[in-house]
Formats: structure tokens, C-alpha cells, sequence
């Protein structure tokens, strides 16, 4: 019974979240429903104790990121850099490519470092831009970015600075780098199949006559560029490069400023007690607020008058993308950490480890609580600091490297977890301007994929013993 109050609660948060209710309400009605039919009397404390707590800590960390991530995707828009990448990314690819161009801008400003929902605001006005210009259904946008930012550079390539390629090294004494060889051919895998499905997609609607709108009626587009000529392509490219270099140097700069934490005294009446911040914490959610600014302010420079002309509105309407996009996400984690305290969670979490092969019950197991918690890294911080120790004796047992279960459990985090109530899908579908039923088959099946590459890559090590 415990196990079938955290399915009903999940599989119900997933049927609202594809009927396109708000996760912000359903969010905790699904998680407190499955706390009153375990214990009523936890309902209140596990609200405010557990499900606010968590919901308010990742506003806490994340929301400036949501917000200056809008703004730059805005600006970016308002100044028409946008259209000037789009324009040059034609002519040099074709119209045909635009596909391949927005997973190549994905890609690159994720392995740069940028986090995934920045890469959404900001990829948001080059994809819509382009898949008009090459007719191509705007349905198809999320599923591409999803492709170019939410798999292969998360955390299959070696090397990725993305959290969930982090996580890992904690629990297996690894580095970000472990298992090149294994995390460059499920790159390429993810790569190669992803395009190949997402080009039949674009095929398919060809053939059936169906342009960038279809019968949908556009929510969210980009408002159209009035500002005259456009900006040279390399100047309207500058801000994103700066944003990834600017990110990589605050994350090695900030520890040094400020060490490991840093204290100071509040000027309040009475005798406050110091404020001490674990910068140690901190410094990667800095980085790129710092990498943000600096991409705002350098597409301010460049492009004054046809960003200043609409700011005022335009930022607006980029607040409260950020908003909505930062409490959906906000939510979901309430709502996993909610059913993660639940006894059907544990039993679950049990069944999973009956799995005999280390690699397959690692990444099983992995893949299973991303899905349920709606979350690749809560899913994987959740199944590593539980079953770590056991993943290890097995694999020592069977003559596994550690560098394996590292590359294995990053890849296996970011599979299920984009289940339809997944704060990433939910955040994507909102900045498009798109439903789940417009657009969730393509995330989906780029989630298939994504998973399959995790077997592929036990398979070749186990076939070549290759890491």
C-alpha cells in the first residue's frame, strides 16, 4: 500500500502536469494527498516543515538565476543579436540544419558551463527566430533544446562543469573526467540518434504541409526586431561567449576572494549575531549570476538604443517568465522531497537494489528515483547517499572501476527524471510558450534515447572492458 500511495501521487502529478494544470497548485495537493493517506497527522508539519522548507531553499539558491537568465534571453531578443545569429547560422548551415544549429548553441553553453534553465531563456529567441525563418513547427523547439542542453553535455561528455556530472565525485573519489572514453561514445550516441529522430520529425511535418505555427495559436513569441540593421554575427555572439568565460572565471575566482566562507556583522541595532556564508556552497550559483551580468551588460553596451526602447516592457514580461518558470521548478522539488520521506519511497528504493549486475542496478535504480522525484540530481544525491557503499562492494567485487559507476550514475540521472512533471520540461514548455501535448512526445523521446545510451555504454564496456 505504501508503494501504491507514491506511484498514485506520482502518476497523478503526471496526468495534471500533460493536462496543462499549474504544478505550483498540484504540486503539493499531490504530495500532502499521499502524506494524509499514509499519515494524517504529518499532513501539516510535512507542508511547512518539509515541502515549504525545500520549495523556499531553492528559490533562496536559484531564482536570481531564473531572473537574470530571462532578462538576458530578453535582451538578447530586444537588440536583434538574435536575429543576427539566426541570419548568419543560415547562411553558413542552411535552412534545412536549423536543427543542428540550436543543439550545437545548446551544447556549447552548457559544456561551457552555463546552467541548463539559463540555456533555455537565452536559446529560446535564436530557436524561435530560426525555426520560423525555416518553417520549421516551433512544437519541434523544445525537444531540440532538450537535446542540445539536457543530455549529452550535461552529463555524458567528460569534463562537464553541469551538477550532475559533480555529484558523483563525492561519493567515488572521481573527477568530472572520469570515463572518457565510455562518456564520449554515449555522447555521441545521444548525438547522433537524437538528430536522426528530431530530422524525421522536422520530415514528417514537411511532408504533412505543417509550418512554424501548425493549427496552434503562438504563445510567448519574441517580439520583432525594429531596429534597422543588423549587428555584425560576431558581435552578436560576443555576450554568449562572455557569459561562459565570465563562468568559468568567478567559479575560480570567487574561492579565492572570499575562502572557503565568509563572515560579516550586520549594521542593525543590538548585538547581532555574524553572518557566515559557505562560500565553498555557493561559488557555482555566483559564477553565473556573475557570468549573466556581465552578458547583460555587454549586450546593453553593444545594441543601447533598441534594447533601452523596449526595456521597460520587455523585462516585464521576462520577470514573470521567471516567475512562473522558477516556482513550477520550485514546487517539483517540494513535492519530491515530500514523497522521498515517504516509507513507500524506501520500499521502492529496496526493490531496486534486488537488481544482481552492479552496473544495470545502478543505473536502474538511478534513473527509477530521478523519475519519481522529478529531478536528475535530487534523484541521484537521493540514490548515492543511500546505496553508494553498496554500489561500491559490488563493483570492487566484480572488478568495476570507480570512474564506471561515476559515468554510469551521471548519465542514468538524466534520463527518466524529464518525466512530464520534471521542473526542467515544466520551466522549457513555459518559456516556448507550449503545451505538454503540443511538445512532450519529442522531450520523451529524446528521454528514451538518453536512457538507452546508459545500456549502450554498460554494453561496450563489458564488451571491450574500454573506460
Amino acid at each position: 500500500m505504501d508503494f501504491l500511495i507514491v506511484l498514485g501521487a506520482l502518476a497523478f502529478l503526471m496526468f495534471v502536469a500533460y493536462r496543462g494544470y499549474s504544478v505550483i497548485l498540484f504540486a503539493p495537493v499531490a504530495a500532502l494527498g499521499a502524506v494524509l493517506l499514509t499519515d494524517p497527522s504529518l499532513v501539516a508539519p510535512m507542508f511547512t516543515g518539509l515541502f515549504m522548507d525545500k520549495m523556499v531553499g531553492f528559490l533562496k539558491l536559484y531564482f536570481p538565476v531564473f531572473l537574470l537568465g530571462a532578462i538576458f534571453g530578453k535582451v538578447i531578443e530586444l537588440s536583434g543579436f538574435s536575429k543576427a545569429i539566426v541570419a548568419a547560422t543560415i547562411k553558413l548551415f542552411g535552412a534545412s540544419r536549423a536543427i543542428l544549429s540550436i543543439v550545437i548553441v545548446c551544447a556549447v553553453l552548457t559544456y561551457g558551463g552555463v546552467s541548463l534553465f539559463v540555456v533555455v531563456f537565452a536559446v529560446y529567441p535564436f530557436a524561435a527566430e530560426l525555426f520560423r525563418q525555416s518553417d520549421i513547427p516551433k512544437r519541434l523547439i523544445p525537444g531540440t533544446i532538450a537535446l542540445g542542453a539536457f543530455t549529452f553535455t550535461m552529463d555524458a561528455l567528460p569534463g562537464t562543469p553541469q551538477i550532475q556530472n559533480i555529484i558523483p565525485t563525492t561519493f567515488f573519489g572521481t573527477n568530472t573526467w572520469a570515463a572518457p572514453w565510455l562518456g564520449t561514445i554515449g555522447g555521441i550516441f545521444i548525438l547522433a540518434v537524437g538528430l536522426a529522430y528530431l530530422d524525421w520529425r522536422r520530415r514528417v511535418a514537411l511532408k504533412a504541409g505543417e509550418g512554424y505555427a501548425g493549427d496552434a495559436v503562438l504563445v510567448n513569441e519574441p517580439v520583432a526586431f525594429t531596429g534597422g540593421r543588423l549587428a555584425n554575427p560576431l558581435i552578436a555572439i560576443l555576450p554568449l561567449v562572455l557569459v561562459g568565460v565570465a563562468n568559468k572565471l568567478f567559479t575560480v575566482w570567487i574561492p579565492r576572494v572570499y575562502g572557503e566562507s565568509h563572515s560579516f556583522d550586520p549594521a542593525v541595532i543590538g548585538d547581532a549575531a555574524p553572518i557566515v556564508q559557505q562560500v565553498s556552497s555557493i561559488t557555482a550559483i555566483w559564477a553565473v549570476e556573475g557570468a549573466l551580468l556581465v552578458g547583460i551588460f555587454s549586450v546593453i553596451a553593444f545594441a543601447w538604443k533598441p534594447v533601452m526602447t523596449s526595456f521597460a516592457n520587455g523585462t516585464k514580461d521576462a520577470i514573470g517568465g521567471a516567475l512562473l518558470a522558477g516556482m513550477n521548478t520550485a514546487s517539483e522539488y517540494g513535492f519530491g522531497a515530500v514523497i522521498a520521506a515517504l516509507p513507500g519511497f524506501l520500499v521502492v528504493a529496496n526493490a531496486l537494489g534486488t537488481i544482481d549486475d552492479p552496473l544495470v542496478n545502478e543505473a536502474i535504480t538511478v534513473t527509477a528515483l530521478a523519475g519519481i522525484t522529478g529531478s536528475a540530481s535530487g534523484g541521484m544525491g537521493i540514490a548515492l547517499a543511500a546505496m553508494a557503499e553498496t554500489f561500491i562492494a559490488n563493483a570492487n567485487a566484480a572488478g568495476i572501476p570507480m570512474e564506471v559507476l561515476h559515468r554510469v550514475a551521471a548519465m542514468a540521472s538524466g534520463g527518466m527524471d524529464t518525466l512530464p512533471h520534471n521542473g526542467a520540461v515544466i520551466t522549457l514548455l513555459a518559456v516556448t510558450g507550449l503545451t505538454h501535448r503540443q511538445a512532450y512526445k519529442d522531450i520523451f523521446a529524446i528521454t528514451i534515447i538518453k536512457t538507452l545510451a546508459v545500456m549502450v555504454i554498460i554494453g561496450v564496456f563489458y564488451a571491450t572492458g574500454i573506460v
